[in-house]
């Protein structure tokens, strides 16, 4: 019997799914409508990079990134294949879906580190 990888996908856009369900809104909340409209008060620039600074929270931050992108890769690539009707191009669907997912966690690991 022939080992996929398709477990590992499907556990990375669960993962992705549930950082982008519960983390997503509240950053958007926060920093998309309650702090431009005035009702919570920006944070100072040094309390940012305070914060920013520590290691746990870079991580923290890239796993949110790495997720999001696999659950988003996960999902274009099967709605371009079933919407499109171009299932018999799936590696190649794959690859592109799932390279540049591993591109932008790459991307955003050099820009957290």
């Amino acid at each position: 019997m022939r080992r996929t990888l398709e477990p590992y996908l499907w556990l990375l856009f669960s993962g992705g799914g549930v950082v982008a369900a519960l983390l997503l809104p509240v950053l958007v909340l926060l920093f998309g409508v309650l702090m431009p409209l005035g009702v919570v008060d920006w944070p100072a620039a040094g309390h940012l990079r305070a914060l920013v600074d520590n290691v746990l929270v870079r991580l923290a931050l890239l796993a949110v990134v790495v997720l999001c992108l696999f659950h988003a890769a996960h999902r274009i690539r099967f709605t371009s294949e079933e919407l499109l009707g171009i299932a018999r191009f799936d590696l190649v669907i794959a690859a592109i879906c799932y390279g540049g997912a591993v591109a932008g966690g790459i991307t955003a690991g050099l820009i957290l580190f």
